[in-house]
């Protein structure tokens, strides 16, 4: 897999860089009555306001896709679904596939987020507004996404973001077949290899299951989730890299 070194894209941060403080106050989700997914509506996307969001167990999508200015509702599901990084089922008609793609990483994280929201696809939820405020979160370094080439067109790929050693999964696409599970594959490699713990996937659908992800009360994802975000001593701040490696 190709990664851009994020020093040498223009207006992007090479760490994550904090932003002001959310002039929201985050509810707790363990308030909320037991398969109760809506936590509310309303507050905004600025990043301070996501990153405690999911910092806090939650993430946003608009009440109404269809309005440009569509409040937000913000979720937290129970159950959680979530991929074990051991757990992700990867077939041998799928490792056949992968050897036919070029995978790379945040080189075109806003086509993604965009191919991801296309008004064609059924039950569209990324609007404009959540386009531009993770855009705005890849700038400062915490979103990332994974891209999927076939004859250098892209054709499928993942975006999310990263908080540690936690990954929040956003949305998937795909326009040849495979290539959004190739983008998983892929993910969860770079996840495993730089020490992550937690992928939460938000929903267990049928073609996640098929994947490995599996379903969670919502008390075990925030004590898994509260785990995955606290620094760790061995990595270097600001950063999810481990500050040294040792030789393989």
């Amino acid at each position: 897999m190709t990664r851009s070194d994020d020093a040498t894209l223009d207006g992007v941060s090479a760490h994550p860089v904090e932003p002001p403080v959310s002039i929201w106050q985050m509810p707790d989700p363990l308030e909320l009555t037991p398969g109760d997914d809506l936590v509310g509506v309303g507050a905004d996307l600025a990043p301070g306001t996501l990153l405690a969001a999911y910092r806090a167990g939650m993430f946003p999508m608009p009440v109404d896709p269809r309005r440009r200015r569509s409040k937000m509702a913000w979720f937290s599901p129970d159950p959680r679904g979530i991929i074990p990084l051991d757990g992700l089922h990867v077939s041998r008609s799928l490792r056949r596939s992968m050897g036919s793609f070029e995978v790379r990483m945040d080189t075109r994280f806003t086509d993604v987020v965009r191919a991801c929201g296309d008004p064609r696809r059924p039950g569209r939820w990324i609007t404009v507004p959540i386009v531009d405020a993770y855009a705005e979160l890849f700038a400062l370094g915490w979103g990332h996404s994974v891209e999927v080439y076939l004859d250098d067109e892209l054709v499928g790929g993942l975006y999310g973001l990263r908080i540690e050693r936690f990954f929040a999964g956003e949305a998937m696409f795909h326009t040849a077949t495979d290539a959004s599970k190739t983008a998983l594959v892929a993910l969860v490699e770079w996840l495993n290899s730089t020490g992550a713990e937690l992928l939460d996937v938000q929903w267990v659908t049928d073609h996640l299951a098929s994947l490995g992800a599996v379903a969670v009360p919502r008390p075990e994802y925030l004590r898994r989730l509260r785990s995955a975000i606290r620094p760790h001593p061995d990595v270097t701040p600001g950063t999810s890299e481990p500050a040294s490696r040792p030789a393989r």
